[in-house]
């Protein structure tokens, strides 16, 4: 309770909570959630409430307001500005996740998600690559501290940026309860809901190139003939940046490949637990949720042997070269023709998942903020 009560008061800076999105959504949603429930003082900028259900699709606001919201948003964006620091001057630190121009007077932070519009900007729109480069030189580079999702983000973002490692401070992110809750028992009522009547590989996310669902899709159709008869390959996630070629695949595969589009929140800890195995090759990865979530379900993991995904799953999940169609496929047949190591892989995974909790995140939290507080001399 001491460390409460120091802990400064903080402006979190919550604009992609008014966007559809999907991994920086769910971190937001979850961490204000638990800083709250932790004791810190928290106002989420621009005057937001965040909800107990999380909603990938729409605004935690009617549609009126996030306009007006995304519009105040915009200005203060244009040119640097006093309304802000009148607005926060009972507070200590802004917390900037797209604000360019955040009060002058607080101490200033933000989180280092992933360096991908460094590393493979072709994997971005031009408009998303300048806009985080953007972001980077206004806050990132002058930020009194940071946190990164992952030590993989962590040193990508100093070698790429040249940022100050003292600055950063690697803090997990965390899965929600109702992963670890979740059971391939109780998953009927979801796979019945979207008639899943087979076995199932389980991949999850947005559709976009930084995925690399066409290697899975690709590897998973050189499987025999029989595997492919016992396991369906599942895909969930709403359309992104350049998906319609990717879109339409899925659609004319036939019986074996179900592309089901975005899925509730609630309905994702069943479809997880009924899974099989999740296969999830993404070429790139800040930290990796739905391999987390994964690995909280009790389901085997396969997954790529790049950036934070094997500081994520440790020795819980099989790894592989995601570019490699015969690697995937090989790993593939592997471990849906050997109940053993699928088993050894789901204990594991349970185990390695209980280090992310969105507890430990939030008392973390609470101490780096006073750090950065106690250094600003707020």
């Amino acid at each position: 309770m001491e460390q409460i009560t120091r802990a400064p008061r903080v402006w979190i800076d919550g604009v992609p909570l008014l966007f559809r999105s999907a991994g920086v959504k769910n971190y937001l949603h979850h961490w204000i959630l638990h800083l709250q429930r932790a004791g810190l003082r928290v106002r989420v900028f621009p005057y937001l409430t965040v909800p107990g259900e999380l909603d990938h699709e729409r605004s935690v606001c009617g549609t009126y307001a996030t306009f007006g919201r995304l519009a105040a948003w915009h200005g203060l964006n244009l040119v640097p500005n006093h309304l802000l620091d009148w607005a926060a001057r009972d507070a200590g630190i802004f917390h900037s996740s797209k604000l360019l121009n955040p009060p002058r007077r607080l101490g200033l932070t933000a989180t280092l998600y992933d360096a991908t519009c460094w590393l493979m900007p072709e994997c971005h729109t031009r408009s998303n690559v300048a806009a985080e480069k953007a972001f980077a030189e206004r806050i990132w580079k002058r930020a009194a501290g940071l946190i990164a999702i992952s030590e993989s983000t962590r040193n990508d973002a100093v070698r790429l940026l040249g940022l100050d490692p003292r600055r950063i401070r690697v803090i997990y992110p965390g899965i929600p309860q109702p992963y670890f809750d979740a059971a391939a028992e109780t998953a009927g009522r979801v796979r019945s809901l979207y008639g899943l009547d087979r076995e199932y590989v389980l991949c999850v996310g947005t559709l976009e190139p930084r995925k690399n669902l066409a290697t899975l899709l690709d590897a998973y159709e050189l499987l025999p003939a029989e595997v492919r008869q016992q396991y369906m390959l599942v895909v969930a996630g709403p359309a992104g940046w350049s998906s319609a070629n990717l879109k339409s695949r899925l659609q004319s595969l036939g019986s074996d490949v179900r592309y089901l589009g975005y899925v509730p929140e609630a309905h994702m800890p069943a479809l997880f637990a009924g899974a099989t195995l999740f296969a999830y090759i993404s070429l790139y990865e800040g930290f990796g949720f739905p391999v987390a979530q994964a690995l909280a379900a009790g389901v085997p993991v396969l997954t790529s042997a790049v950036s934070s995904l094997p500081e994520l799953a440790a020795d819980a999940a099989e790894l592989v070269e995601p570019r490699s169609v015969e690697a995937v496929r090989a790993a593939l047949l592997r471990l849906l023709t050997s109940e053993t190591r699928c088993s050894t892989l789901a204990r594991a995974g349970r185990l390695r998942a209980r280090e992310f909790t969105w507890e430990r995140c939030a008392r973390e939290s609470l101490e780096f903020f006073e750090q950065v507080d106690g250094r600003a001399g707020v």
